[in-house]
């Protein structure tokens, strides 16, 4: 039992005295290094990007409320062009009809 312990002791830290020296060795820090960077630079894409999507959002919120404003004004224009109250306003500022001789037509 004891020796089984023991020998499972120097196998584990032979293991990770051997991995500790590959790392951390000429060859081992680039890729360390190498991996890291990636790591950090998915990181920041991909905060980027929902970013992005975020803005994006704001944007087509600001677009459609836009539209709805752009509609709404749209109603009331034709609700103050409507002949119903051009024709009650030419009434109350005594205005008549052209005749045919008064009205132009431009080609």
């Amino acid at each position: 039992m004891v020796v089984k312990k023991s020998l499972s002791k120097r196998i584990s830290t032979k293991i990770s005295g051997s991995i500790k020296k590959a790392l951390f060795s000429t060859q081992g820090l680039p890729l360390i290094l190498t991996f890291a960077v990636i790591g950090i630079l998915f990181v920041l894409f991909r905060m980027k990007g929902v970013e992005l999507d975020y803005k994006t959002t704001e944007v087509n919120k600001k677009i459609e409320k836009v539209t709805l404003e752009n509609k709404e004004l749209k109603a009331k224009k034709a609700r103050l062009l409507s002949i119903k109250r051009l024709r009650r306003l030419a009434n109350k500022y005594g205005l008549s009809q052209p005749k045919q001789e008064q009205i132009i037509v431009i080609p």
